[in-house]
């Protein structure tokens, strides 16, 4: 990555980063060197929380943030070899959007005390931006352009990328994003919460032909459409109670990475990409990621698989993510708000 003269109010470099994420259900801190080396990455889940509930709940997500962001922050900094003073840290990196508004506002305030108390620059961080620097933490050499199918709980989107902070959106979804649509087909299975890794497991012991899902490609683009298949699931099980549960969770999910492969196929050969990226939650399913190997291996391309700890929501990429922005003089002020619909919009 090139660099500017960005430099702390001491005269040093920006090298050492803290993120801060807090955009839903994860508290979360990590303090990055050079935007490419994880020196801590510290991830709180509230799983637990808001399993009874079958989804998160803002207002419980948002008090838990305020309890464990602290705590988080310093056993991050901690484990940097820094401490509450912020030693060693040139700058602070935070999710500012998208995301659930009480839960963005208890990282950026967070952040604007500390950069305040320890005299360093802030920037506010698109948490889907993030989800696209994630791969480089892990293989910062991946050739351009690139093709990022991000898959998560509130997103399912196609992203060309050109370079680092340079991308396009081809496609996203136009009703349920993929990790959605696996919490409410778990639900309605009684499979509980979160629905994606339930199913990825129980779809190994079962027949991904048992039955056929629709495979809904929306349009002449990229977008996507998960909302008929849930309903088809539901629909299809009440006609049939005696279904084997393996059976309609392996077809179902065979029938979200049909879809989600097609897509990123598609733009793939469009674009000319050298590689397919995963990033987001969904990333992590298994079946998804033996897909895209699978089909980039037949394309002649590179498949990059981000560890599953880089799948899920975490601090790291948004250290990434805010180091290349301050690198490129994007600051932010004291005055930052919180954008809980925060559109993906490269650095101009």
């Amino acid at each position: 990555m090139t660099t500017s003269a960005l430099r702390s109010p001491d005269n040093r470099p920006i090298r050492r980063v803290l993120g801060i994420e807090t955009s839903c259900d994860d508290t979360a801190a990590s303090v990055v060197d050079d935007g490419v080396t994880i020196v801590s990455s510290v991830v709180s889940s509230q799983i637990d929380l808001h399993a009874t509930y079958g989804g998160v709940v803002p207002e419980l997500a948002g008090r838990a943030h305020l309890e464990l962001l602290t705590p988080v922050i310093a056993d991050a900094l901690a484990r940097a070899g820094s401490d509450e003073t912020g030693r060693g840290i040139d700058a602070i990196c935070v999710t500012h959007g998208p995301g659930l508004v009480g839960s963005l506002l208890v990282g950026v305030s967070e952040a604007k005390a500390l950069a305040m108390a320890w005299g360093v620059p802030f920037v506010g961080v698109n948490h889907l931006e993030a989800h696209l620097f994630a791969s480089m933490l892990e293989q910062p050499d991946l050739g351009w352009p690139l093709v990022v199918l991000l898959v998560s709980g509130g997103h399912s989107m196609v992203v060309e990328v050109t370079e680092p902070g340079r991308y396009r959106v081809l496609g996203g979804t136009i009703d349920d994003a993929a990790g959605e649509a696996f919490d409410k087909v778990a639900r309605y299975l009684g499979l509980g919460y979160p629905g994606g890794p339930v199913i990825d497991r129980l779809a190994r012991e079962g027949d991904p032909k048992a039955f056929n899902f629709p495979r809904s490609l929306p349009g002449d683009g990229y977008d996507f459409s998960f909302s008929g298949l849930k309903t088809s699931v539901i629909n299809t099980v009440r006609k049939n109670p005696e279904a084997a549960t393996a059976d309609v969770a392996a077809s179902f999910q065979q029938a979200v990475v049909d879809v989600l492969v097609t897509r990123a196929t598609a733009a793939a050969e469009e674009v000319g990409a050298r590689a397919i990226c995963l990033a987001g939650g969904v990333a992590a399913n298994s079946q998804l990621r033996e897909a895209v190997a699978e089909v980039a291996a037949g394309l002649g391309i590179g498949a990059f698989l981000p560890s599953r700890s880089l799948c899920t929501d975490n601090a790291a990429m948004v250290a990434a993510a805010g180091y290349w922005r301050l690198h490129h003089g994007d600051t932010s002020g004291l005055d930052l708000g919180v954008d809980p619909n925060l559109r993906l919009v490269p650095l101009a």
